[in-house]
């Protein structure tokens, strides 16, 4: 569901009205995320890491309406939730297709449906990887796992209003005994803040490391 924003009482007005038609500003930030609990019970449990990472990551924007937003038919507001858009790797052909796994609160209700989505998309090389196109509540959320980088960045060189964030990981590496995963957010100041991300980045924290009660679920 789309909730439009009121404009005269919101809090960011000034804010959005400025980074987004005064001085449209975007920002990125890459950080180092301890993903050791989620990568140990994963591979205890035979399940594949990148849906887990999918999950967590929606879970945690999801908590903040702020990461939520778009226009639609001209008026701003917000989604009940995001739905992660990520690539689906061919490795004979070294290109990807475009697939989207609705979001759901239950961890392993996500996962079954990340695998049926999956399998769907074999066969298919096109840019989208199943029927239709993608939702509007659809956000950038994938991975380059070949390369552990330091920093990323994603810039649209197509100029309209976009306010969903991007999140790319890299490939993790292992430091001290802990597993440690490259993590880059970038993100329009229009509607959200270092604040926002702040709090993103320790929900994200905490959830992974509760990891295992979510795979009870």
């Amino acid at each position: 569901m789309f909730h439009e924003i009121d404009l005269k009482n919101w809090p960011r007005a000034e804010l959005y009205h400025y980074f987004s038609r005064m001085a449209p500003t975007g920002y990125s930030l890459t950080v180092d995320a301890d993903v050791t609990e989620v990568r140990r019970l994963t591979k205890e449990r035979g399940l594949k890491f990148f849906p887990a990472y999918l999950w967590l990551v929606t879970r945690a924007l999801n908590r903040q309406s702020e990461f939520k937003c778009a226009l639609r038919d001209g008026s701003l507001g917000y989604y009940d939730s995001l739905t992660p858009l990520y690539a689906s790797w061919h490795p004979e052909t070294k290109t990807f297709s475009f697939l989207w796994t609705e979001y759901d609160e239950s961890f392993p209700a996500f996962y079954e449906a990340y695998l049926r989505d999956q399998k769907r998309c074999e066969g298919e090389r096109g840019l989208l990887g199943k029927p239709g196109l993608p939702p509007e509540n659809a956000y950038t959320v994938s991975a380059v796992p070949w390369v552990s980088f330091r920093h990323f960045a994603v810039h649209s060189y197509e100029n309209k209003p976009y306010f969903f964030p991007s999140v790319e990981a890299g490939k993790w590496r292992e430091e001290g005994g802990r597993t440690i995963l490259p993590l880059s957010l970038t993100c329009h100041h229009a509607t959200t803040d270092g604040w926002h991300v702040a709090r993103f980045l320790e929900d994200l924290r905490e959830d992974v490391l509760r990891f295992a009660v979510f795979l009870r679920d």
